[in-house]
């Protein structure tokens, strides 16, 4: 049995962000993530799944995320680098794997900030103004990029801002739903009538449980700050774990109020479930709430956005993506070329359209980075590491891939086969990098095969 060695961390030489964000600001950051524009249509959709008995898979939901939640914990503490899912990989099982982990990440995170964007230029707007779509989702996206670049203190105060009006939002919607029970027009029996003609119980709550996991990701994102974090080993558990909780709760109680003040058909037959509660309850004017969805979908973007580019900022960093992706402004220590590729990538699927056939793969994508990142933290326990750190359970990470592996069976068959194109592309690009890095460490006279071997240790 070969006894691994510590060796200096690829990144120890490049380029390093600046530590600014605070255990608050970070907890701020995943809330708002995991709190996206996704809430405003995920009750409809899950009670389709699971009638009216909505708060149940979202449970069920919050139970499988922390699961995860947990792997990322451990590895974001004891590796704190940009790269997140990507350098967790590289270092558990080589470049090989770090890069299909990252390209998944990186695919769904473009693809998702352009869906935003279009998101952002459509219904929601459309109450105020109507513009061409393209036009304001390339503004939009343009005016993220920019505060992007600015600094993450910046942008996560804006979160903060924007995050606060979000809850805002929500809780608005738990008290119209309390307040039309209250007044007699609700029903509280929806609550516990779980399934639907064509599904039995277990069947609704799995069903549901795959829509509601969707809203719970986002946790995922705040790794690639961990290095922007002041104190990230004792920061970011609290702020993530607090952060999913509130999200938990804030969830449970939209979907309460939700289920028990409108008629599930009512629900499922709307692309607004929520503003359904504010017609129905009144006193709220429609408008309003379409401008905290706004905020909402701009703030999920943003954040998504920051996710990407400090990705790419770290793949390149561990030599998987091209070494210009590295550079940072002087005075900011942002990402500028990294925040400038993934948003004409995320313009490019935002005008061509293309986001609509391939949005549906995402949830596909993040299951195969968390089943990775889950097998990464059992691999990389036998690096002890070169500081105290979060420690999680053995049987969580076992766990958390397992629930992987049994929410990936619930996915639709035409889905897994658009994943299965992102993921071949993919794999034919790590191939490809994984040539260069090997002609690379030749030519600077490395033992061949010693860069991409299986786990290691870094110092």
């Amino acid at each position: 049995m070969s006894t691994l060695k510590p060796q200096p961390h690829a990144a120890a030489a490049g380029p390093s962000l600046e530590r600014t964000l605070t255990t608050p600001l970070l907890y701020f950051f995943i809330l708002g993530d995991v709190l996206g524009a996704g809430v405003y249509v995920l009750v409809g959709q899950v009670a389709a799944k699971a009638g009216g008995a909505v708060w149940v898979p979202l449970v069920a939901a919050l139970l499988l995320a922390l699961l995860t939640a947990s792997s990322y914990a451990e590895l974001a503490t004891k590796y704190p680098k940009a790269g997140g899912a990507s350098h967790y990989a590289t270092l558990a099982f080589g470049p090989f794997v770090g890069f299909v982990a990252g390209f998944c990440m990186l695919a769904a995170g473009i693809v998702s900030v352009a869906a935003l964007a279009r998101g952002f230029g459509g219904d929601y707007l459309s109450a105020f103004v109507t513009l061409p779509v393209g036009a304001v989702a390339v503004a939009f996206l343009l005016l993220l990029a920019l505060v992007n670049a600015r600094g993450i203190r910046e942008s996560t105060r804006a979160n903060v801002v924007a995050t606060l009006i979000e809850v805002g939002g929500l809780v608005t919607i738990v008290a119209l739903g309390a307040w039309l029970l209250l007044r007699g027009d609700g029903d509280l029996g929806r609550l516990t009538r779980l399934g639907t003609p064509d599904r039995g119980a277990a069947a609704a709550v799995l069903g549901g449980s795959v829509l509601a996991y969707y809203s719970f990701v986002g946790f995922e994102t705040s790794v690639n700050v961990a290095e922007e974090t002041r104190d990230p080993r004792r920061s970011y558990p609290r702020a993530l774990f607090g952060a999913l909780a509130t999200a938990g709760a804030v969830y449970v109680l939209v979907g309460v109020a939700a289920s028990a003040a409108v008629p599930t058909g009512r629900l499922v037959a709307s692309s607004g479930p929520l503003l359904e509660v504010v017609k129905a309850a009144g006193g709220v004017p429609p408008r309003l709430f379409s401008a905290v969805a706004l905020v909402a979908v701009a703030n999920g973007a943003l954040l998504t956005g920051i996710m990407s580019s400090r990705l790419a900022f770290g793949m390149a960093r561990d030599g998987l993506l091209p070494s210009a992706l590295t550079k940072v402004l002087p005075g900011r220590r942002t990402p500028w070329v990294a925040i400038a590729a993934t948003t004409a990538l995320s313009m490019l699927l935002a005008l061509t359209g293309s986001v609509a056939t391939l949005a549906s793969t995402l949830v596909l994508l993040l299951l195969v980075v968390f089943l990775i990142v889950n097998v990464a933290v059992l691999v990389l326990r036998r690096d002890p590491g070169s500081a105290e750190h979060f420690r999680t359970p053995t049987a969580l990470p076992v766990l958390g891939a397992a629930s992987c592996v049994l929410l990936a069976t619930q996915v639709e068959a035409a889905v897994w086969w658009r994943g299965l194109v992102v993921l071949g592309a993919g794999t034919v690009l790590a191939a490809v990098a994984a040539v260069r890095r090997g002609r690379a460490a030749g030519a600077a006279g490395d033992e061949p095969g010693t860069d991409t071997a299986g786990p290691r240790t870094p110092a």
